[in-house]
């Protein structure tokens, strides 16, 4: 004979265990005057989710807005510059960042862009992806962008 079970009785809605509210991500703008005005419809940087997300920054100079003379090296100091005063405006720095993606016009200036890139980030550098392209904005020889703790 089979003996029946009691029926479950179902706690009000109110003592129901409930999802916690997904929370929103806050997400600011980054904006300093030492690095170069945008040249678009986009921000220098990026917060969000603890992380600073920066723009491609070519070897502009802020003061001038033109591309710095002295090849791929001196383009490669300057962009590097440019992504220093942006995570410095967001309230971190170079050492914070995790990961970098590299464009260059040529490749075979490969060698001459890490060296710079390495004074850079002596020690402990970022993850990084480095791409040969077509072409970039104003003719640049470099293109860096970074992701930074932050």
């Amino acid at each position: 004979m089979a003996t029946r079970q009691p029926a479950s009785k179902k706690k009000p809605a109110s003592r129901r265990l409930q999802k916690p509210a997904r929370k929103r991500e806050t997400r600011s703008v980054i904006h300093t005057e030492h690095a170069p005005k945008a040249i678009g419809p986009y921000s220098q940087a990026i917060r969000s989710g603890g992380f600073v997300y920066t723009a491609g920054q070519v070897g502009f100079n802020p003061a001038s807005g033109q591309i710095v003379e002295g090849g791929i090296e001196a383009q490669t100091r300057q962009a590097l510059h440019n992504i220093k005063a942006i995570l410095e405006a967001a309230g971190t720095s170079l050492d914070r960042v995790v990961k970098t993606t590299v464009f260059m016009a040529d490749l075979s200036q490969f060698s001459a862009m890490n060296a710079v890139y390495a004074e850079f980030f002596p020690s402990n550098p970022p993850a990084r992806s480095t791409f040969q392209v077509a072409a970039l904005p104003r003719n640049a020889l470099i293109e860096i962008e970074a992701i930074a703790e932050g």
